[in-house]
């Protein structure tokens, strides 16, 4: 599949991925206001009824104990001022005070007084329980007002109603959802708490998640009340209603999440395939230079009409043993890169001497150093040398970062190449450091990343698959090493390397 392909399918499938998860959290967030608002105006609507019934349940209080006074006042005998009032207001002519020959008279002038009367009567009886329930509010206007909230309000009373309109008003308290309530003056002098008010409570929590009615609202306002209802858990039952959405946005994330990681992996196998392809091809065309050049001076060794002197057999000896070594250095490189295929490397271990394989080194890089102009110098400084490592890896390791240096160089420069040991604590240090062109500082955090090249410009002389430095770094990590590169564009690089040393005959 074409790279652009990909791409095209990838963003479709994201923008589609990011559009449903946008759609989810969109109508979470207005289900959440939708419950808030339904939940602000049940509130609202339960505090109004309680307070209406408080001030229902005074008004009932104070009619009682107003009849109940009215009626034993009549019977200790007793004057009622209200009654009083009343009957100097009102003139009524009793039925006892009418003579019953008058009542008993059958003509019509009679029965039409008798009606008359009766209706008067009634009226009288009207006017006279009326101003009984006005004496009743007189009182409550302007008696019962002037008693303190602690007196006016049942709080106990006052609790059972609030808890009774919120469930009414479809909040489920008690399983759902608590509450605390206070009662203030209309100035804010508190005047009862609700034993269960959290002591930790936070004010501006408070004030975020509490509301607020005013008690005797018909009263002068310097003798209203106000209770605060507050609702600790209210964001925890506003978000319950919504509560169902929240694991199909977090399989949407998965979803989102293994997507971008499935593109990646296309993308990363489709680079590796590449490369992969581009090795095969440079490495067959690189095989074919050795094994033409063997093949040309055996031929020419096995031609008897050629006349072999000691100098022509020693040139074409040394032809076969050079490209033999590069045959060998490409074969490693094959190696190399069959590593990163498995999980686990096999190491055979054994206990080396240090100083002896990088005296070993320099002199085989000697002749190829010199092709450059310029010489390998070694400082041989480590005391203890012994290292426990895997000798063929570690050989690899060295001749990687030699081989660099040798296909950086400055193409019109000399290339120089230092290779020094030393101890460090117990470690012993290995450094190898040239004159070549350098690492730019962007490029020394990636080149221990497996298939990554630095960027030579013009150049197209220097091959390499990005696995050298790789394979340099994951060899030196299974042999509890570390190695850390410096380097200055235009002038050099240098590479150390340090690994525990050990005692002959000692892991």
């Amino acid at each position: 599949m074409k790279k652009k392909t990909i791409w095209t399918v990838a963003v479709i499938m994201g923008l589609s991925f990011l559009a449903l998860l946008f759609l989810q959290l969109n109508y979470i967030e207005e289900m959440a206001d939708m419950k808030k608002e339904q939940f602000d105006e049940s509130v609202n609507r339960a505090l109004y009824q309680a307070s209406r019934n408080l001030e229902l349940n005074e008004t009932l209080r104070y009619l009682e104990n107003y009849v109940g006074k009215d009626s034993t006042d009549r019977k200790s005998g007793k004057s009622n001022p209200a009654t009083s009032t009343f009957e100097q207001k009102t003139s009524l002519v009793k039925p006892s005070q009418i003579p019953k020959a008058m009542i008993l008279r059958n003509d019509s002038s009679t029965i039409s007084s008798a009606k008359k009367n009766m209706q008067q009567m009634i009226r009288n009886r009207f006017v006279y329980q009326k101003g009984m329930v006005n004496e009743v509010v007189y009182n409550i206007l302007y008696s019962a007002s002037n008693k303190p909230l602690k007196e006016r309000i049942n709080f106990k009373l006052l609790d059972q109603d609030l808890r009774a309109e919120l469930l009414n008003n479809g909040i489920n308290v008690g399983q759902s959802i608590n509450y605390h309530f206070v009662v203030t003056t209309q100035d804010g002098r508190e005047v009862y708490r609700c034993s269960d008010w959290p002591a930790n409570a936070d004010e501006e929590d408070v004030d975020e998640k509490s509301y607020t009615q005013v008690l005797f609202r018909n009263d002068p306002q310097s003798k209203m009340g106000v209770i605060k209802v507050y609702f600790p858990d209210m964001n925890s039952y506003i978000f319950s209603s919504v509560r169902f959405m929240i694991p199909s946005v977090i399989f949407t994330l998965v979803l989102l999440v293994t997507f971008v990681f499935t593109i990646v992996v296309v993308f990363r196998q489709k680079k590796y395939s590449e490369i992969k392809n581009d090795f095969v091809n440079n490495m067959t065309h690189e095989l074919k230079t050795p094994i033409a050049s063997i093949s040309l001076a055996a031929q020419m060794m096995n031609d008897k009409s050629i006349q072999k002197t000691p100098s022509m057999l020693d040139h074409l000896c040394g032809i076969v043993l050079d490209e033999s070594k590069r045959l060998r250095f490409l074969v490693e490189k094959v190696l190399q890169m069959s590593m990163y295929d498995q999980k686990t490397a096999v190491l055979k271990k054994k206990h080396v001497d240090l100083n002896e394989m990088v005296e070993t080194i320099a002199n085989s890089f000697t002749l190829r150093v010199g092709h450059k102009g310029g010489k390998v110098y070694t400082d041989i400084g480590a005391v203890d040398s012994t290292i426990y490592v895997d000798e063929m890896h570690f050989q690899n390791v060295i001749f990687n970062l030699m081989d660099n240096a040798v296909k950086y160089a400055k193409p019109d420069k000399p290339l120089d190449i230092y290779l020094k040991t030393w101890n460090e604590g117990s470690n012993v240090c290995l450094s190898i450091r040239d004159t070549g062109i350098g690492i730019k500082k962007d490029d020394q955090k990636k080149i221990f990343e497996k298939f990554y090249r630095v960027h030579t410009g013009n150049r197209h002389d220097v091959k390499g698959f990005g696995l050298g430095l790789a394979y340099v770094k994951k060899m030196v990590d299974l042999h509890e090493g570390d190695i850390k590169v410096e380097s200055t564009y235009g002038e050099g690089t240098t590479f150390t390397i340090r690994l525990p040393f050990t005692q002959d005959g000692m892991a």
